[in-house]
């Protein structure tokens, strides 16, 4: 069984739709996908009404947080996405992307790169706003070779030249909004430090105690020292240890199922979840 615990679509910064994304994981020899795009669940009703027989749709949000000056992303799974409080601090979040692109852009053309928010709004399409369509727009114009390169110092990373700051939630209220709203929630690529700065074990331990269920193990940001490390981590704090992609279509050089969460770990989040269901394939018809 092949389970990916993290992807994204047009719906945040992936450049798959929902619908793409479910055949594309289909065609991956994938079981279970479950749909992470950040801060938002637009894309769950197209990808669950073009769901492919043999695959189950596992609901869920990528989670903008920060705590302590560090930025970091909390992976929410099969929550109630009616929950008025949670719909509410996401919205929030979603509502600052749009002032935060305008003011990289504002930046980078203080720096002499003639990017431009009409660039940037075609490359974002329906999808809500953010950093990485910024990044796309570097790529487009030859700044960068890829979308990594742009997520560094000295152009678009934390504390980097073009970078702007965004409302982001605390991650202890979120742990509490999402288990509120009858969710899972994993701490998602912990040690990625090619990024910029991360959280310290002891925030994590803070986290566990608070009521964070996992933590993203398998990813390709980390390598095989900083997973051993994680899943030492994890025995420790009794916490879930998942794997994934984080699939952003040709966005980023990664592909469907490139790490995978073991089954009894994902058997042990749906059991934990009281706020949905995973939803089993059923050809692509559609369900009402």
């Amino acid at each position: 069984m092949r389970i990916d615990l993290h992807t994204h679509s047009t719906a945040s910064d992936g450049t798959d739709t929902p619908a793409e994304l479910v055949a594309n994981a289909a065609a991956a020899g994938l079981d279970v996908i479950a749909l992470t795009d950040h801060d938002t669940v637009g894309g769950h009703r197209e990808a669950v009404d073009a769901l492919p027989e043999g695959l189950t749709l596992v609901t869920g949000a990528e989670l903008s947080c920060r705590v302590d000056g560090v930025s970091m992303h909390l992976l929410a799974y099969l929550f109630d996405p009616a929950d008025a409080e949670l719909a509410q601090a996401r919205e929030r979040v979603r509502d600052d992307r749009v002032p935060r692109a305008r003011e990289m852009i504002r930046k980078l053309r203080a720096l002499d790169v003639p990017v431009t928010w009409e660039q940037v709004a075609r490359i974002a399409g329906d999808g809500s706003v953010g950093r990485p369509h910024v990044a796309a727009a570097l790529v487009e114009l030859g700044v960068v070779p890829t979308v990594s390169d742009a997520f560094t110092r000295e152009w678009l990373g934390h504390g980097g030249r073009a970078s702007a700051a965004k409302h982001e939630l605390d991650p202890f209220d979120a742990v509490r909004l999402v288990k509120a709203a009858g969710g899972v929630t994993v701490f998602a690529h912990p040690a990625a430090v090619k990024r910029g700065a991360v959280v310290p074990e002891s925030t994590i331990a803070a986290l566990a105690a608070a009521g964070l269920d996992g933590i993203e193990v398998d990813h390709l940001d980390h390598d095989a020292p900083a997973r051993a490390r994680l899943r030492g981590l994890a025995r420790e704090l009794d916490l879930l240890t998942t794997g994934s992609s984080d699939y952003h279509g040709s966005r980023k050089p990664i592909e469907l199922g490139a790490c995978t969460t073991d089954p009894e770990v994902y058997g042990e989040i749906t059991r934990r979840a009281t706020g949905a269901f995973p939803v089993p394939g059923a050809g692509g018809a559609v369900r009402r």
